[in-house]
């Protein structure tokens, strides 16, 4: 089975434990469960742009080298990938500044080589994106984005949507609003978090925004509501273990991925949202939002076969 992941990628500058050094990584909401479920052993793409300058050539490598097909690497000539700096307040949360109003990923949709991976991505067995996938292109890049969600439904495959909402990136809430819309229209699956719904909806309950994703059409939502658990088919699946997390980047897009790896396998919404808490939880005890593999990873143990049934 194809998945097909759709958003930006960026290089990611954090402290190095030294004053004016710092550390060159990359992370993504979408990129993240991409390569997680990359590890998983799932067969995947990453539809992204990125430029043809050094730093874009060290992410295509690395990214390939996890796993993801190099045929879903747009390159734009003309512009740089999307950069983003940690650092941490006084109370020692952390922070992100970022520089991508003009990344490559903006352009993934206009590019000479957009038409092959779309109709590349059309035949995938599930599509997955995120509102920050939304809020990055431009109005015709998330016409086009639903275009491709339509085409890989009418395929016979499916469409999973996360509410990863950033105010800052949207120019006012009602246009927010309006994509959000549109995203529940095309979507089967629906990963969204109990605040980021909170703050896009108004909805205080969980109940109600449960309800306004089945009103919407969406067959399938898992709820997160970070360290409580996750909601699903009525019941809050908790997590395995109480746990102290060193860094909980990313810990949103690896629960996607476990969950999404475990539904492929045919397993029902609650497993699914064990296996999505396993994976959170060994990314929020280590550090960065996709963390090198350590020898407790649940990766290996995970992998299986997939067959996630069709609607």
């Amino acid at each position: 089975m194809t998945i097909v992941v759709v958003g930006e990628g960026m290089i990611e500058l954090s402290p190095a434990g030294q004053p004016r050094a710092w550390t060159l990584a990359y992370g993504g909401d979408t990129l993240n469960t991409a390569i997680h479920l990359a590890r998983l052993g799932h067969d995947v793409g990453f539809l992204t742009a990125l430029g043809s300058d050094p730093f874009s050539d060290e992410l295509r490598t690395a990214w390939v080298g996890e796993g993801l097909r190099r045929e879903f690497l747009l390159t734009d000539p003309a512009r740089l990938p999307g950069l983003y700096a940690i650092s941490n307040d006084h109370r020692g949360e952390r922070q992100f500044t970022y520089w991508r109003s003009d990344s490559a990923a903006r352009q993934m949709f206009a590019l000479p080589g957009s038409p092959g991976a779309i109709a590349a991505a059309a035949r995938a067995d599930l599509l997955v994106f995120s509102m920050i996938t939304l809020a990055i292109l431009p109005v015709a890049g998330r016409a086009a984005l639903l275009d491709l969600a339509r085409a890989v439904r009418g395929n016979g495959g499916r469409v999973t949507f996360d509410t990863n909402f950033r105010p800052a990136l949207w120019p006012d809430i009602d246009d927010a609003r309006a994509a959000y819309r549109d995203a529940l229209a095309v979507a089967d699956i629906g990963l969204p978090t109990l605040e980021d719904e909170e703050a896009l909806t108004g909805a205080g309950a969980a109940e109600a925004i449960l309800d306004g994703w089945a009103r919407a059409g969406v067959d399938e939502v898992a709820l997160k509501r970070g360290a409580d658990g996750c909601l699903v088919d009525g019941a809050l699946v908790r997590p395995a273990a109480v746990l102290s997390p060193v860094d909980t980047s990313g810990a949103g897009d690896a629960f996607n991925a476990g969950y999404l790896h475990a539904r492929l396998g045919g397993q029902a919404p609650h497993a699914a949202a064990r296996a999505g808490h396993e994976v959170a939880g060994w990314v929020v005890m280590q550090r960065g939002a996709i963390p090198e593999r350590t020898p407790d990873a649940p990766y290996g143990r995970m992998i299986g076969p997939t067959n996630m049934d069709r609607p």
